[in-house]
C-alpha cells in the first residue's frame, strides 16, 4: 500500500472492531465495575462481610474514584498515550474483581472500590473519543450506540448473572467477574485505532470555545445526574415495597431496566443518523420524563413494563447522543476537551443528585414526589438541549 493510500485509510480503520473494543471497555468499566455491586450489597451483607452501612459507603466510593477519573483522564493522557491508558485501566478493573474476592476488610475493599471508579472514568471519557476518532462521521451514530451499549449490557448481565453466582459464594462470584473481565480485556486489545489521531488538549486547537451552545449542552448533559439519579437509587425499592410487590418482582424490573440500556443506544443511533443528533437528543430526553414521571401516577404493570424499559432505553441513549452530539458541534481533536467536560458535569450532579433524591424521600415519603422531581430535571435537560441547537443555528445564520 503506498504513503498516499495509508494515510488515506488510516483515520478509520477497522470501524466495527473499533466499536466492539469501545464497547467492551464500558461494559467492563461501567457496566460491570459500578453496577454489579449493587445485586451484591444483600450477599456481602449476610455474609457478615460487612454491615448494610459499611457496604452502602463502599458503592458510593465507586462514584468518588469515578469523578477522580473522569477529571484526570484527559490530564493524564498528556503523558501517556491514550490507548495505553485504556488498556492499563481494563487490566486495573479485571484486577479489582480479583481484590474483592478476598474479605481482608474495609479499608482493602475500599481501595479497590475507589480504583474500580477511577478506572471507570477513565475508561469513560478516553475509549468513545478513541472510537469516534477512528470512525467515519456518517457512521458515528451507529458505531456510538454500539460502543455505549456496553453500559447497559453490564447492568442486564449483573442482573442476570450474579444471583446464580453468589449460590457459589461471593469469592467465587468476584473471581469469575474477574475473569470476564480479562476476557472482555483480551477482546478489545486487538480492536483500539492505533492509528487514529486523538491530539493533546494542552495545545489551543484542540480546546473547544465556551460558546452558548457548548455551555448549554454540558449544562444539559450535566442535569441529567439530577434526572437519573431518582429511578437508578429508588426504582426496585418503589417496585418492590411502594407498590407491596415484592423484591423479585423489583428485580425483574430492574433486569428489564437494564434491557433496556443495552437496547436504547444501539436504537437511537440509527435515529440520530436520520434526524441528526441534536433533535433526537432533545427527543429522548422528553421521552425519559415520560418514562421517569409516569409510573408514580399510573403504577400498573403495562405502565411498569414499559417505563422500566424506557428509562433504561432513554437513559443510556443520553450518553451516546450526547457523545455523539459534542462530535457533531465541535472538530473531532476538540472532542475529547468537551466529552470530558460533559462527563465531569455529569459525574459531579449524578453524586449530588443521590444526596438530593434521600433527602426528598426521607423528608416527604413519597415514590411520587421523588419521580417528579426526576421527570422535572428531565424536561429542564430537554430546554437546554434546545436551546443549544437553537444558539447553534442563530449562530450560523449570523
Amino acid at each position: 500500500m503506498s504513503a498516499e493510500t495509508e494515510a488515506r485509510v488510516a483515520p478509520y480503520p477497522r470501524p466495527r472492531h473499533a466499536a466492539i473494543a469501545g464497547m467492551s471497555a464500558l461494559l467492563l468499566g461501567i457496566g460491570l465495575s459500578r453496577f454489579a455491586f449493587t445485586p451484591l450489597i444483600p450477599a456481602l451483607v449476610q455474609a457478615g462481610w460487612f454491615t448494610a452501612a459499611q457496604a452502602g459507603y463502599l458503592g458510593a466510593t465507586n462514584l468518588a474514584g469515578y469523578l477522580i477519573g473522569a477529571a484526570i483522564a484527559r490530564r493524564a493522557a498528556h503523558h501517556v498515550p491514550a490507548m495505553a491508558l485504556v488498556k492499563a485501566a481494563m487490566i486495573l478493573a479485571a484486577a479489582s474483581f480479583a481484590g474483592c474476592a478476598a474479605p481482608l476488610g474495609f479499608a482493602w475493599y475500599f481501595g479497590w472500590r475507589l480504583i474500580s471508579g477511577i478506572v471507570g472514568g477513565v475508561l469513560m471519557v478516553l475509549a468513545p473519543t478513541a472510537v469516534l476518532a477512528a470512525t467515519s462521521v456518517y457512521r458515528r451514530g451507529r458505531v456510538a450506540g454500539i460502543v455505549f451499549t456496553g453500559v447497559g449490557a453490564g447492568i442486564a448481565l449483573s442482573g442476570t448473572a450474579i444471583p446464580w453466582l453468589v449460590r457459589a459464594g461471593l469469592p467465587t462470584t468476584w473471581m469469575t467477574l474477574a475473569a470476564i473481565g480479562i476476557a472482555l480485556t483480551l477482546l478489545a486489545w486487538g480492536g483500539w485505532p492505533h492509528h487514529a489521531h486523538i491530539p493533546d488538549a494542552r495545545r489551543p486547537s484542540a480546546r473547544p470555545p465556551l460558546s452558548p451552545t457548548i455551555v448549554r449542552l454540558v449544562i444539559s448533559y450535566g442535569v441529567i445526574g439530577l434526572a437519573f439519579a431518582p429511578p437508578t437509587v429508588y426504582w426496585t425499592d418503589f417496585i418492590a415495597r411502594g407498590l407491596g410487590l415484592g423484591l423479585g418482582v423489583g428485580g425483574f424490573f430492574w433486569l428489564v431496566l437494564g434491557l433496556g440500556a443495552a437496547c436504547g443506544p444501539m436504537l437511537t443511533g440509527f435515529v440520530a443518523e436520520r434526524l441528526g443528533f441534536a433533535r433526537t437528543y432533545t427527543l429522548i430526553l422528553v421521552a425519559l420524563a415520560v418514562c421517569i414521571g409516569a409510573p408514580a401516577a399510573w403504577p400498573g404493570m403495562p405502565v411498569l413494563l414499559l417505563a422500566s424499559f424506557g428509562t433504561g432505553a432513554c437513559g443510556l441513549a443520553t450518553t451516546s447522543l450526547g457523545s455523539g452530539r459534542a462530535a457533531e458541534l465541535v472538530p473531532i481533536e476538540q472532542h475529547r476537551q468537551l466529552w470530558g467536560w460533559m462527563t465531569l458535569a455529569y459525574a459531579i450532579v449524578y453524586a449530588a443528585g443521590g444526596y438530593i433524591s434521600a433527602f426528598i424521600f426521607a423528608r416527604a415519603g413519597s415514590y411520587a414526589l421523588l419521580f417528579a422531581f426526576g421527570a422535572a430535571m428531565a424536561l429542564v435537560s430537554a430546554l437546554f438541549a434546545w436551546l443549544s441547537a437553537r444558539s447553534e443555528r442563530t449562530a450560523s445564520s449570523i
